[in-house]
């Protein structure tokens, strides 16, 4: 039931947001490749765009309710009522397929295996490490206060946040188990029209192949946001495509491509970096400035409000990427060395499976497919921005579902070589039941892996679940460093609560908690401080307790009359509660 009553939710949702872009989408025209079920799957990416976009202009005017997320649902809904016929007219009459090659049911067996973990992955608790620091955080203040507002006790108080709105909504609605399914959505989303493009610009092998590395490589567990904007960039260029295929209609397909760039850049300043190329790709075709202007207001539509509040507020529109050009506001230099030195920490390759991108140039289908040398292009740009920034495989994220539809084709082109090769050195009589006997081995021994590691990844994700609170506590304790304190403080304390090395669990804990290695609240200002100079600082400014991770309270105890200013309150799984003893003091008469 746990299970059916998410998925009920994320079926409502789904439908809504297909009824309010399938209504945009029928007004731009058809594209001139038509393919009904990539349609349906840009429809719901358009309807999300959509949806993000009416919240935030609530959210901005501080009237974002729960009677508006209603409201938008029904409006939705409505709207696909509407549609549903006209819709399943266009189903019974798409082109049917031929009859599947046992190497296509093979692909579509392997995509279904390696779907499973991932239907299973949003159900668990919230428990990762950036959803607890301040992806929920964030949608929760929002979903209380209806409105966007700067939290500086959180890390990113600044960052764009379309994506998130989400999460708020989902709060507002459910509980933090329903923005897990926002997310995987986008996952699954994007899965799908990587799928059809390799249907409609190559064959379904490479399809396949394609969805079936990004199916393994996105993320599907937590209320993150890398997987959302891979969507969006990826609807993006698929709206391009269309445009450079539908002259009719194309101008309306720059603006529909321009407004999902411009959700992605709302939800996260990687998808900065993707559009320069975008920029000079539409600049090659298209120069009339009715037409720039008209590309350049549906994107600045979803991302604007954060950019323009940050350059406002604070100097620096990228706040606090860009504090050493625009200048430093809740961030100090040591913070700003800090933060990109943890992302050189995490540098490292991208996974093997994309590699095989470099063979694309010597496939059959170089020649003949525009779209895919522009997906080369892609690649080849994507790897190289990243490679001079920041080297952090998660960062590559935004572009991962093109990189493996086109290594899907560099795959297939490299087992093709293989295959003529081996046409070459043995006799022909011979070659085409080797060929066929070695390949079935190999497709059941990738299947017999493939089905080993999703049931190996279900099980580690069947075992997040908790459908009751006692079952819920336990896998937080587990999963979540210092979660028992700090639920305990969050029920117990009546002021401020500053944490140490405790982060991760922000999200269990009083709302709000101080505290942070990095910003205006971080431990270098305070700990630092001998005990009671420690102690009367957060006593003047309303803390009244603190909370530390264990391996961290020794090096606090053992500095000589900090017990004489802190009484430890509580000790559960590795961390302490601390009571500010010059909390009650200050406030005596």
């Amino acid at each position: 039931m746990f299970a059916a009553a998410h998925y009920a939710a994320l079926a409502v949702f789904v439908v809504s947001c297909w009824g309010i872009g399938r209504m945009l989408l029928t007004r731009i025209g058809v594209p001139m490749r038509r393919d009904v079920w990539l349609e349906t799957a840009m429809a719901i990416a358009t309807g999300i765009g959509l949806v993000i976009c009416v919240f935030q202009a609530f959210a901005i005017a501080g009237r974002f309710a729960v009677v508006v997320v209603w409201a938008v649902f029904a409006i939705g809904i409505a709207a696909a009522l509407l549609q549903a016929p006209a819709w399943l007219r266009e189903v019974r009459m798409r082109e049917v397929p031929a009859a599947l090659s046992w190497l296509e049911k093979l692909g579509m067996v392997v995509l279904a295996v390696l779907a499973v973990p991932t239907l299973v992955a949003p159900m668990g608790p919230p428990v990762a490490f950036d959803e607890l620091m301040y992806h929920l955080p964030y949608a929760r203040e929002v979903a209380l206060t209806g409105s966007l507002g700067i939290y500086d006790w959180l890390r990113y108080p600044w960052f764009p946040y379309n994506y998130n709105l989400l999460y708020a909504a989902a709060l507002m609605v459910g509980d933090d188990v329903l923005p897990h399914f926002a997310n995987a959505l986008a996952g699954w989303l994007s899965v799908w029209i990587v799928y059809r493009l390799g249907v409609v610009h190559v064959n379904r092998v490479v399809a396949c192949i394609g969805a079936a590395i990004w199916l393994g490589l996105g993320d599907y567990s937590g209320a993150l946001i890398d997987t959302s904007v891979a969507l969006f960039v990826l609807a993006a260029c698929t709206a391009l495509r269309w445009w450079r295929e539908s002259p009719r209609t194309g101008v309306r397909w720059l603006a529909l491509a321009a407004f999902f760039l411009g959700v992605a850049v709302g939800s996260k300043y990687q998808a900065l970096t993707v559009t320069p190329l975008v920029a000079v790709f539409v600049l090659l075709h298209e120069r009339r400035p009715r037409v720039l202007g008209v590309a350049l207001a549906c994107f600045l539509v979803p991302c604007v409000y954060w950019y323009a509040r940050n350059a406002i507020m604070t100097g620096d529109p990228f706040n606090p990427i860009g504090a050493r050009v625009f200048g430093f506001t809740n961030w100090n230099m040591q913070d700003y060395r800090m933060q990109f030195q943890d992302v050189q920490d995490h540098a490292g390759l991208p996974n093997p499976l994309i590699w095989a991108v470099l063979a694309v140039p010597f496939s059959a289908y170089w020649k003949r497919s525009s779209a895919l040398r522009a997906a080369f292009v892609f690649c080849v740009y994507s790897l190289f921005v990243w490679s001079l920034t920041s080297r952090y495989p998660r960062y590559l994220t935004a572009s991962l579902p093109i990189l493996a539809l086109t290594a899907a084709v560099g795959w297939q082109t490299i087992f093709g070589a293989i295959a003529l090769r081996l046409r070459r050195a043995m006799p022909e009589r011979d070659l085409i039941g080797a060929l066929d006997r070695a390949g079935r081995w190999l497709g059941v021994a990738l299947l017999v892996v493939v089905a080993t590691f999703s049931v190996h990844q279900a099980r580690r994700k069947v075992a997040l679940f908790a459908t009751t609170p006692v079952e819920r506590e336990a896998v937080l304790r587990k999963r979540v460093p210092g979660y028992a304190v700090m639920d305990y403080l969050r029920q117990h304390a009546t002021g401020r609560v500053y944490q140490i090395a405790l982060i991760e669990a922000t999200y269990y804990g009083p709302n709000p908690v101080w505290g942070d290695a990095l910003g205006p609240w971080r431990y270098s200002d305070f700990i630092v401080l001998p005990p009671l100079e420690f102690a009367r600082k957060l006593a003047g400014l309303g803390f009244e307790a603190i909370a530390v991770d264990v391996a961290n309270a020794p090096l606090l105890e053992a500095q000589p009359g900090f017990l004489d200013q802190f009484a430890l309150m509580y000790e559960k799984d590795g961390a302490k509660a601390y009571r500010n003893l010059q909390y009650k003091n200050d406030r005596k008469p």
